[in-house]
C-alpha cells in the first residue's frame, strides 16, 4: 500500500491557496498537491478527469455553493475537508460524511488533526477493498518482540493489540505480553493480514470478531468490548462482505 496521498484545493481566494499549501508542505512530507483551483467550474471539471485522495474545499467559491460539487458528483471517492470563513454551514456539511471542517484562519493543529484523521480514514477504505478482494494469509506468524527476545505468534492466535502509553499489549487467545512497539509500528507489521485499525488504540483480528454493537461497540472472541472510531465504522461494517474464516 502506498504512503504517499494526493490532493486537490478548490478555494476562491489565491491567499488561502497558498497558506494552506504552506502548511501541508511544512506538516506533510507525504501528501503531494496535484492541482488548486479558484473557480467553482474549473474545480468541477477537474474533479471529473482527476482522481485524488483529499479534496479541501471552501463552501462559498465565486458566489457558488462548493457543497454542490458534492452534489453533482455523489459517488465522488475523494475525502473531503471543508476550509470556510463560514461556520454555520457544518451540519450540512457533514450530512455529505465529510472527513472534516476547519474554520479559516486554521491553525497548523487544528489542520493536522483533521488531516491526521482523515489519512487514517484513506488508509481504512483501502484496507477494506484488499481484505474484500484478496486471499489473507495462511499459517503465517509475526514476531512480537519483548525485553527478552521475540516471541512468535499465528495471526490466528492473536485477538487484538491495544495501546497502553507508549507500548502495546499483545492480546492472544492463551496468553497477554507488553511489547516495546508503540500501535502505530504494528499497524505497519500487520499490514496484508485480517486486522483492522479500528481505534486509535485498537488494532483488532477480523476473524476473532464475533458481533458489532450498533453504538459502535465490537465484542471480541474473548468477551472484551472495542470501540470503533466513528470515522472507521462504514468501512468496518464492509469487511465482513468479503472475509472469510481461516476454516473455511
Amino acid at each position: 500500500m502506498t504512503n504517499t496521498f494526493t490532493c486537490i484545493i478548490i478555494d476562491d481566494e489565491a491567499h488561502a491557496i497558498g497558506l494552506l499549501k504552506e502548511s501541508l508542505q511544512g506538516l506533510y512530507n507525504n501528501i503531494r498537491i496535484i492541482g488548486t483551483y479558484t473557480t467553482w467550474k474549473d474545480g468541477l471539471e477537474a474533479l471529473r478527469d482527476i482522481k485524488t485522495d483529499i479534496l479541501f474545499l471552501d463552501i462559498s467559491i465565486g458566489g457558488k455553493n462548493g457543497m454542490d460539487i458534492l452534489k453533482i458528483i455523489p459517488d465522488m471517492e475523494s475525502e473531503v475537508i471543508f476550509i470556510t470563513a463560514y461556520s454555520e454551514y457544518a451540519l450540512e456539511a457533514f450530512k455529505f460524511s465529510v472527513a472534516g471542517y476547519l474554520v479559516k484562519p486554521v491553525g497548523d493543529a487544528a489542520l493536522s488533526n483533521i488531516v491526521d484523521k482523515t489519512l487514517q480514514r484513506i488508509k481504512n477504505k483501502k484496507l477494506a477493498k484488499q481484505y474484500s478482494n484478496a486471499v489473507m494469509p495462511v499459517n503465517s506468524k509475526i514476531g512480537i518482540p519483548n525485553g527478552n527476545g521475540v516471541n512468535y505468534f499465528d495471526v490466528n492466535e492473536i485477538i487484538y493489540f491495544e495501546a497502553v502509553n507508549n507500548y502495546t499489549k499483545v492480546v492472544t487467545k492463551s496468553s497477554e505480553l507488553v511489547s516495546s512497539y508503540n500501535i502505530g509500528k504494528y499497524n505497519s507489521i500487520v499490514e496484508g493480514f485480517p486486522f483492522y485499525h479500528v481505534h486509535r488504540s485498537y488494532i483488532v483480528n477480523l476473524n476473532c470478531v464475533t458481533r458489532y454493537e450498533a453504538a459502535g461497540i465490537v465484542i471480541m472472541s474473548n468477551k472484551k468490548e472495542i470501540p470503533v472510531a466513528r470515522g472507521s465504522r462504514e468501512n468496518f461494517l464492509k469487511l465482513f462482505t468479503g472475509i472469510q474464516s481461516k476454516s473455511d
